[in-house]
């Protein structure tokens, strides 16, 4: 992968680099006090996207622009990234002002793969990467005897790429909630025309896995619905031969959140969120195939709800008998219960899930395990759970995993 690395170090504070095109900013550096500030001017928006790093006297900084990532390091440590489109405004050719002095170089990197398990930790309860890296949307499922958990990557709260977010999918299992392993990420971001990898589900096709997922492309364009592929389960490659577009009953620029699972029926089945156009609701839209790969949309929606808001993180299993739905609106999410598949869902009372942050489940040694975020400052935070059997009638019970 190849891309142009600037790096200096920083002699005394406050100090400053200035690149000027045509009269407007390319690329400025602020180090003042205890901090740095990048900002880097793309022909995508008039405003610059910006890095932070908390730096003193004799740091080595070293930033690196790729197509579609911005990597910024300190003495060596990833402490922030960005997400770009379009071209890079700065050049060698600009304007120079300031007293930083900066080194230009190109930079190659060899993508090698990593080996299934990077790292591990203890007890999730309340866990983030940590190093600037928040826990966004959670999509748990239980494969090869271990509870997995892939989430949001998130940096700065949602306010990556120019508020598009640029998630991408992070990955980390358990065989018994304590230790827990560290997977290499899922689903990165790619192409600079991804502007965030949205929330998904995983399912087992037998001789493949697969992640499901709708790409965000901003600028008014519509979302696809893309996938990626493994054979082990933890490295995973984009399958750029699929992808589709809700039709134009839906809201196709809102369509997210593919929930993918296999039905009583043999037939696997697909629903996402989106709006109903024609009467302006929200809505879960309804897929079937027959073998993953070709995907016929439904008459109706599998629902809809009572006004435009989005039923967010759809989820869709059957437990003890009954079957459930699972969606979120504005991060609070509830359930509903039917005695039927795809049919008659109803909701109860106190049907709200105390888990934080769009929360969706896995059954793990005959309990249901949700996985959530509780949010800091903003959109993600740290992971949680809870646990929840049913009652006869359908209403779950929860308590701390």
């Amino acid at each position: 992968m190849q891309g142009i690395k600037i790096d200096f170090e920083i002699k005394s504070l406050p100090a400053s680099f200035v690149a000027c095109k045509n009269g407007q900013k390319s690329l400025e550096i602020k180090a003042e006090e205890n901090k740095l500030i990048m900002s880097v001017a793309y022909d995508y928006d008039t405003r610059p996207l910006a890095l932070c790093a908390e730096i003193k006297a004799g740091d080595i900084v070293e930033a690196i622009f790729y197509e579609y990532r911005i990597e910024l390091y300190i003495n060596g440590v990833l402490v922030d990234e960005e997400w770009p489109a379009g071209k890079m405004l700065f050049n060698l050719g600009d304007e120079i002002l300031g007293n930083l002095e900066i080194n230009v170089s190109e930079f190659s990197s060899k993508e090698e793969k990593s080996p299934s398990v990077i790292s591990t930790f203890e007890n999730a309860e309340g866990w983030r990467p940590g190093n600037g890296v928040f826990v966004g949307d959670c999509m748990p499922y239980v494969n090869d005897g271990r509870y997995h958990v892939l989430y949001l990557k998130d940096r700065h709260h949602h306010k990556s790429k120019w508020g598009m977010g640029a998630h991408q999918w992070e990955h980390i299992s358990t065989s018994d909630f304590k230790s827990w392993q560290v997977h290499p990420m899922a689903v990165p971001i790619t192409n600079s025309e991804e502007a965030s990898i949205c929330t998904g589900s995983f399912i087992n096709g037998g001789d493949k896995q697969y992640l499901y997922y709708t790409i965000r492309r901003g600028k008014g364009l519509p979302a696809t619905v893309a996938r990626s592929a493994s054979y082990d389960g933890y490295h995973f490659e984009k399958d750029s031969a699929f992808g589709f577009v809700v039709s134009e009953k839906y809201n196709s620029q809102v369509a997210r959140d593919p929930k993918v699972f296999k039905g009583e029926d043999g037939v696997y089945h697909m629903i996402l969120t989106t709006v109903f156009l024609e009467e302006d609701r929200g809505c879960l839209a309804h897929y079937i195939s027959n073998d993953l790969e070709k995907w016929q949309e439904c008459d109706a929606p599998l629902y809809k709800v009572e006004n435009s808001d989005h039923p967010e993180c759809p989820d869709y299993f059957k437990y003890k008998g009954k079957y459930y739905l699972v969606f979120s609106i504005r991060g609070r999410a509830r359930y509903l219960v039917s005695n039927k598949p795809f049919e008659g869902f109803e909701q109860i009372d106190n049907s709200l899930i105390p888990c934080a942050g769009v929360p969706k489940c896995a059954e793990w040694n005959g309990k249901l395990i949700f996985t959530g975020f509780e949010p800091i400052d903003g959109y993600a935070g740290t992971m949680t759970f809870k646990s929840a059997t049913a009652d006869k009638d359908g209403k779950l019970i929860f308590e701390n995993l």
